[in-house]
């Protein structure tokens, strides 16, 4: 049988597929919500979903008032911090990317402005994720004062190092392979997580068991839609349609599928019975793990990379139990702990530059560089910044409006009202 090599895409092509791949990754978000909501109390099930809805409300603003330019723009500090004033980017809509002309009418930059976009669903969902390690006890006005300080001197920052490839640290100057956001989304976001919630402190009788899911099936809906808005998060990244979004786009197929099964494998000789919420948890982790690989993997290695990442995520969520920290939903056991393993991985299985194919550790060791560097960073920033909130207009509820609800005290709403019965 004869086989024609496709033909190449056409920047059309490019644009739209990159604009349907944002619109996925930006139904990742309330994804999260599902997936964090049927987890928590019912009288806090709102109040979870609030800081994902938040975060998009938040970060949707600040990305195209100055957050592109910080993450994308000419140089401010070399490899380091970009320009939002410069001309040529996104500053209050006025730029080279939306040329208006003397008679008023615009010309958008259909590529830039697609990958504008795409670039912001990614600093929405980080700050979403970080909101599981503090569900159950965050006032909602102080979530969002947190969101718009840490995505401006956090997320940022760290998204220019890491995906701006012309200039950023990580990728131009180390050489880092971190295609989807292993560091800049997953570390970045598990090292705050774990930093809010020692800032915060535990819950009201925290201890192993004692906070059970109160909707499994809206956990399942959540990892569901993060699964699907995955694919859009990962093989978008490579901003094209060509062979690299393709084994991209298997590898998002695989290393979760993979990792659903390590995490159930554990599950069941460490406790007895494999879970709905362990399934959806493992997934979520080999999601997590495959994000900065799945440009770098061929399928089989993507495979390994899900069962060893479910089965180690499964343990790393029971070490909050045994270190004291009240990581509420398991932000730092699934996206710090997913993100590491995903990010070295690389340094040893990686296709032509990790240790099998090179017979060399440099790879690893940038890519612990990148990892570690990240995570240190986010989570002193992250502590400080959470610090300060909670010293000033207070971070985190009373103890008697944890036990009789955040949604009622927060929101002044019930997510479950039931109409009181006929007399």
């Amino acid at each position: 049988m004869l086989h024609l090599a496709a033909p190449a895409a056409s920047t059309f092509d490019n644009s739209l597929w990159l604009m349907v791949a944002a619109a996925l990754v930006l139904l990742m978000t309330p994804g999260v919500a599902f997936f964090y909501g049927g987890m928590v109390k019912a009288k806090s099930v709102i109040s979870m979903m609030m800081m994902s809805f938040g975060a998009i409300a938040i970060v949707g603003v600040l990305w195209v008032l100055y957050g592109y330019g910080l993450s994308f723009g000419t140089p401010l500090i070399p490899h380091f911090l970009g320009n939002p004033f410069d001309p040529n980017n996104l500053l209050l809509g006025l730029s080279s990317l939306i040329d208006v002309g003397k008679d008023g009418a615009m010309t958008p930059d259909l590529g830039g402005l697609s990958f504008v976009g795409f670039q912001a669903t990614f600093a929405i969902i980080t700050v979403a994720l970080i909101s599981g390690a503090i569900a159950d006890r965050a006032k909602f006005g102080a979530w969002m004062v947190f969101a718009g300080v840490w995505v401006t001197l956090v997320y940022f920052p760290v998204a220019y190092w890491v995906f701006n490839l012309g200039d950023g640290w990580a990728p131009a100057v180390l050489k880092v392979n971190d295609f989807a956001g292993g560091t800049a989304v997953h570390i970045n976001a598990g090292a705050a997580g774990l930093a809010l919630a020692l800032v915060l402190g535990r819950r009201v009788g925290f201890k192993k068991g004692f906070n059970a899911p109160h909707n499994v099936p809206l956990t399942l809906i959540g990892a569901a839609l993060l699964w699907f808005g995955w694919f859009g998060f990962n093989a978008g990244s490579e901003g094209a349609v060509d062979g690299i979004s393709a084994i991209a786009w298997i590898n998002t197929l695989a290393a979760p599928a993979a990792a659903t099964l390590g995490w159930l494998i554990v599950e069941r000789i460490k406790d007895g019975k494999p879970t709905s919420i362990g399934a959806g948890s493992g997934a979520v982790s080999g999601l997590v793990a495959i994000t900065p690989a799945c440009n770098i993997l061929t399928p089989g290695w993507g495979i390994l990379l899900g069962l060893v990442t479910g089965a180690v995520c499964c343990i790393a969520i029971e070490m909050k139990y045994k270190l004291g920290f009240d990581d509420s939903l398991d932000v730092v056991g699934i996206h710090l702990v997913g993100g590491i393993i995903g990010t070295l991985y690389i340094g040893i299985f990686g296709s032509g530059i990790g240790l099998l194919d090179t017979g060399s550790l440099r790879q690893l060791g940038v890519q612990a560089v990148a990892a570690f560097g990240v995570g240190i960073f986010s989570f002193v920033m992250a502590y400080a910044i959470g610090w300060i909130i909670q010293k000033t207009m207070g971070f985190r509820i009373k103890n008697e409006d944890e036990v009789a609800g955040v949604d009622t005290i927060v929101h002044g709403e019930g997510a479950y009202e039931l109409e009181p019965s006929a007399v």
